[in-house]
């Protein structure tokens, strides 16, 4: 019993992960250093075959349920949450793209490092081929969860909500325990080849940019709730009255688990308890602005640094298709990142390494982007309010 309670978190663990991977770089011998090449190389296929599933067991029973509670309040909660969302991916598109090639260095320089260092090879591999690609999996998914909720049947609907508890288990109980092991051979890795020196400055320097944009989308979240506000019409006013909700957040990185906290203080905000009891728990799994932040910063920051090339209609569509893959994200810590690997390779052309990176990075901002995404499921409560409210 104490030994659960002294349990460290997942952050902890990356972290501790990401430092014993440098100092393992310096000290391992190169047979050792294989063993873990070696379990990164069956891990990544491994994440690799589960990415279809995981959309597929997220977004189809996500789509089933949104469309089983039809009705003109739904649609318009759903359309301004995935506006929120998506002009947040853009907001950090735009920052990045202005900020990043100064900040951080455009030339490649991660890449020449790994072209140059001799990166050791695994002892041997085992192919695990996905069922579908990721595009076949997001269509999938929207078939039978549209599916799902117009015939109503309970055969359909109970298979994709076991298939959503079955890809929750796989995450919570494989995937995630295995992340710090799979972290840490990556930063071994990284080490051997010479680039964990410029990754370490660059994840510092995203992680400022990160927290100072998502304070800035709930501010600009909250002034334009104030213009439609029946109770509080102050922005900061509003965000002060939010902040027990943007600190349980923190705490429990789970929108899921704030939800009782965000009703009481959106009510307080003067929003009704009708408006609160139905905005808030549907914006828990359909308003991503805080994750789509992140993860467009950090892909944004990885592209930039290893030179590769990027621009506005590539990152729209993939923002675009971010905002519909990540709704219902499990609630485990770095659910919507896992969601979203499927669309990083696909879209922006990660390598599995690049995966690993991004895995790392989000989760050290997890709290933050969970925060943000709680508070401004106040915000357009608030805005609900004032069309649909008595």
């Amino acid at each position: 019993m104490i030994a659960g309670h002294l349990k460290p978190g997942l952050l902890p663990r990356i972290v501790i992960a990401i430092a014993l991977g440098i100092g393992a770089g310096f000290l391992f011998p190169g047979w050792l250093t294989r063993v873990f090449v070696t379990f990164n190389s069956i891990f990544s296929e491994f994440l690799s075959f589960c990415i279809p599933l995981i959309i597929l067991g997220f977004v189809a029973p996500a789509i089933a349920d949104i469309g089983n509670r039809a009705g003109k309040m739904l649609v318009v909660t759903a359309l301004i949450a995935y506006f929120a969302t998506i002009c947040a991916g853009l907001l950090s598109y735009f920052t990045g793209a202005t900020v990043f090639p100064e900040m951080i260095g455009s030339d490649g320089y991660l890449q020449s490092i790994a072209s140059s260092g001799e990166c050791p090879a695994p002892y041997f591999e085992v192919k695990m081929p996905p069922l579908m690609s990721v595009m076949t999996s997001l269509v999938l998914a929207f078939v039978l969860g549209v599916g799902a909720s117009r015939i109503q049947g309970q055969t359909l609907r109970g298979f994709l909500n076991d298939l959503r508890d079955v890809i929750s288990i796989v995450i919570s109980g494989a995937i995630i325990p295995l992340l710090p092991v799979y972290i840490f051979g990556i930063f071994l890795n990284m080490t051997v080849t010479g680039q964990v020196g410029p990754i370490l400055s660059t994840f510092a320097k995203i992680i400022v940019v990160i927290f100072v944009l998502h304070v800035l989308i709930l501010v600009v979240q909250y002034c334009i709730a104030s213009l439609f506000s029946r109770g509080i019409r102050n922005p900061l006013k509003m965000l002060k009255t939010m902040l027990p909700a943007y600190f349980t957040a923190l705490g429990t990185q789970s929108s899921a688990a704030t939800i009782p906290v965000t009703l009481r203080q959106t009510i307080e905000m003067g929003v009704s308890k009708d408006i609160a009891g139905f905005v808030v728990p549907l914006c828990a799994t359909i308003h991503m602005s805080g994750s789509t932040l992140k993860i467009v910063a950090c892909a944004l920051a990885l592209m930039i640094t290893q030179g590769h090339h990027y621009d506005l209609p590539m990152f729209a569509g993939f923002i675009a298709m971010l905002g519909i893959t990540i709704i219902a994200a499990p609630g485990v810590p770095g659910g919507a990142i896992m969601a979203s690997l499927g669309l990083l390779s696909s879209m922006l052309g990660f390598s599995e390494a690049d995966n690993a990176l991004m895995i790392a990075l989000y989760i050290a901002m997890d709290s933050f982007g969970t925060a943000c995404n709680v508070t401004g499921d106040g915000a357009i409560a608030v805005i609900i309010n004032r069309f649909f409210g008595k």
